[in-house]
């Protein structure tokens, strides 16, 4: 696998505050890889940045070999998806919805779309109205608009969060579906099972700095650090 995101001396500050500050990263292309760590680790402005939707304050970020500049930052979002934990969907059918990223593009598959809806069990609502939707069904309406376009990158924040086995159940088919398609997914996840299902590797945050990255079943059993030890435990409250 070739290097598809290069971060160097990144930070990113809100005011006077810094909420993330990482050395060094590489994300390889075609790997899923696990954001871990406690609420206000770092863990969303990192996908953030990752997304290109904001630049850091200070450092580097290269992308498929080439450095982001803060002027270039829309060149490449095309191919990058951020599927958020709380999804904003359009006031038309779930259809309109998961057809959206197409009808942007002037594209139309219309073979892709109907397998997505009864990938993600949404074939009974492909006509209800999205914004009528269970929190559950608007998660899987969000991804199977992502999954659509056949990003080069999904990032995922907390994509299961409080949902009940069957969603989870389908999002994570569905995830590994693109997986398998050769997308580099990152998701950033409280669910340490969900980790060790989905991820090859995994990467954790606390207070906004990267303490450790490894193997997920290594940072989920050996993990290094006593801070990772502690979260992998349950020890360390959040």
């Amino acid at each position: 696998m070739s290097p598809l995101y290069q971060l160097k001396g990144i930070t990113k500050q809100y005011g006077a505050r810094t909420v993330l500050a990482v050395s060094q990263l590489v994300i390889d292309e075609g790997e899923t890889v696990a954001l871990i760590g406690p609420s206000g680790a770092g863990k969303s402005t990192l996908l953030r940045l990752l997304c290109l939707l904001e630049a850091p304050t200070t450092g580097a970020i290269c992308y498929a070999g080439r450095p982001v500049m803060a002027t270039q930052r829309h060149t490449v979002p095309h191919e990058i998806t951020l599927v958020f934990q709380r999804p904003l969907l359009l006031d038309t059918t779930v259809r309109a919805n998961v057809a959206y990223g197409l009808r942007l593009r002037k594209r139309r598959d219309d073979q892709r779309i109907e397998a997505l809806l009864d990938l993600l069990g949404l074939r009974e609502l492909a006509h209800a109205r999205a914004t009528t939707l269970s929190g559950g069904e608007m998660q899987r309406v969000a991804l199977a608009r992502a999954l659509l376009i056949q990003p080069r990158v999904l990032l995922l924040d907390e994509p299961t969060a409080n949902l009940d086995p069957y969603n989870v159940a389908l999002m994570e088919q569905a995830i590994k579906a693109l997986q398998n398609e050769g997308s580099t997914i990152i998701v950033a996840t409280h669910n340490l099972h969900q980790a060790r299902r989905l991820t090859q590797r995994a990467i954790f945050l606390w207070q906004g700095q990267l303490i450790e990255e490894g193997p997920t079943e290594q940072m989920l059993h050996e993990a290094r650090d006593a801070r990772t030890r502690a979260f992998v435990s349950g020890e360390l409250i959040y």
